[in-house]
């Protein structure tokens, strides 16, 4: 009983960290694929590489699976899709997605209460 009494918060504690800390993976992953998915769909031609709209959508289909994604596009995640110069000087096409997680469970000095995730990726055009 007294090993449970001393030992028992910090086996709490540390589940709680681990649940967190995975919760956080999943939306990591979540938002990288959702933002490489987007870009495949943006670097098809000069017409959809500024296309937000259906990056979105796209982008939603991916991270359905999270808790806090709304059903529309613009409230969370906000992605944005933009023609850009890319590094080689070609026409590229770049998606940004941000995502708002849920309210976690704190953990002074190493987790805050909310993560903001945030993944860009640029990709040549096609055509």
């Amino acid at each position: 009983m007294m090993e449970l009494v001393l030992l028992g918060h910090w086996v709490f504690f540390l589940s709680v960290g681990a649940l967190d800390w995975g919760f956080y993976a999943t939306s990591l992953v979540s938002v990288e694929a959702a933002a490489r998915s987007a870009a495949l769909y943006t670097s098809t031609s000069t017409s959809t590489a500024a296309d937000s709209d259906k990056a979105c959508t796209i982008a939603l289909g991916e991270m359905q699976k999270l808790p806090n994604v709304g059903s529309v596009c613009g409230t969370n995640p906000i992605v944005t899709a933009t023609q850009v110069t890319g590094p080689d000087s070609a026409n590229a096409s770049q998606v940004s997605v941000t995502y708002q997680s849920v309210s976690l469970i704190p953990i002074p000095g190493l987790l805050a209460k909310q993560l903001s995730v945030t993944r860009t990726v640029t990709l040549r055009l096609r055509t």
